[in-house]
């Protein structure tokens, strides 16, 4: 995998590039819709890369071990051939899932010992694991394991916990050049900087990851209760030290304004369960604002469903029949919000991605951040 740092903005940290992988290039910045299960919820593989665009999906290490299971998917051929879709696959470590499974974990320096939330099943994930699962799963990135603490963890516990994905990331490492991949292309692996909100933790945590020259580096552990203020303060100190020529991985955020401050502060690549999430709960993000389709305003408004979006949907359909679909729990509904915030939000990083290569980012993303903010 290869990384080229095309474009910077001159007035802000954003940048435009691409990540080269053997499932193709992905054009930065970029959104990566989260498909937990091998499935992005309700949207087929073919609406994903021909309608939404989408360059890049997500898998879950945690789910796709226990469902279908590491058998079935070296059986298939990976979960490329699974799952049908063609373009990179990125799998996270499972360790987020891993240490959510509060009351049903134990957390130890081999690794994480946990019962499965489906038949309560006894597992336990080592950093050797992990990495095996991944390779098995034929992601072309993995992701290191890691513990991802509270938010509102203490200082004492996060410096604890930072020590413990340390030690885990060195481990990862060598299982994964102990290893190779099993289905004839590269695998990539990026290490995951931690530190909460504590900045000389997350300093310490960036310059260790740092040191390891890997493919691609993310940062964890944001987006879960801090203040956004907080976040963003926490995304430009790690940035500042994390190299520049490779590719720096939000995880798990988030908002339309959220994934705009990123960029303006140097992130490359996001994901979120939100423009799913949300849509299959009638929200719908937009270019001017977010619309809840269950509100009775949008019972008799036959206008297209959204006329600046880039989606089929966006056309074919009236926000008064999207209103009606939700109304009568038709399962099309969830469908047509999934599709059209999926295509909105690679559209915003499509976009970002243009303003930054002609100039205009800084004065285009102020005033993105207020539109898309507003509620309609």
């Amino acid at each position: 995998m290869k990384f080229e740092l095309q474009h910077t903005d001159t007035l802000t940290s954003a940048r435009a590039g691409v990540l080269t992988t053997d499932h193709g290039p992905i054009e930065t910045p970029v959104f990566m819709p989260v498909g937990t299960v091998g499935s992005v919820k309700a949207v087929h593989p073919w609406e994903l890369k021909e309608d939404i665009k989408a360059q890049i999906i997500l898998g879950n290490t945690y789910h796709l071990y226990l469902r279908p299971g590491i058998e079935i998917l070296g059986k298939a051929g990976g979960l490329h051939k699974f799952n049908s879709f063609n373009g990179p696959i990125l799998t996270d470590s499972g360790g987020f899932q891993v240490f959510s499974l509060t009351g049903i974990r134990k957390l130890r320096e081999e690794g994480c010992e946990f019962r499965s939330h489906i038949d309560g099943s006894k597992h336990i994930f080592t950093p050797e694991k992990v990495m095996d699962i991944e390779r098995a799963i034929g992601a072309d990135i993995m992701m290191a394991f890691d513990e991802c603490p509270p938010g509102t963890s203490d200082y004492a516990y996060a410096k604890k916990s930072l020590g413990l994905t340390h030690r885990w990331l060195d481990r990862c490492i060598r299982r994964f050049n102990e290893t190779e991949p099993r289905y004839g292309y590269q695998q990539s692996l990026f290490p995951i900087v931690q530190g909460c909100t504590y900045k000389d933790l997350r300093i310490q945590s960036a310059e260790f990851v740092a040191s390891k020259e890997a493919d691609g580096n993310a940062i964890g552990g944001l987006a879960v209760g801090e203040p956004v203020e907080v976040m963003y303060e926490m995304i430009e100190v790690v940035n500042g030290i994390l190299p520049k020529d490779k590719p720096r991985y939000l995880m798990g955020v988030g908002t339309p304004v959220n994934i705009l401050e990123g960029i303006e502060r140097g992130v490359d690549m996001f994901d979120c369960v939100m423009p799913t999430r949300n849509g299959r709960n009638a929200m719908l993000f937009t270019q001017n604002g977010i619309m809840n389709l269950r509100n009775k305003k949008w019972e008799d408004d036959f206008s297209p469903l959204d006329p600046d979006g880039t989606s089929y949907v966006d056309k074919a359909y009236s926000k008064a029949y999207l209103h009606h679909l939700f109304k009568a729990q038709e399962l099309l509904a969830l469908q047509i919000a999934s599709i059209h915030n999926l295509a909105f939000y690679l559209w915003l990083t499509r976009e970002a991605r243009r303003h930054i290569i002609t100039g205009d980012f800084a004065s285009w993303k102020t005033s993105m951040v207020k539109r898309v903010a507003a509620r309609l």
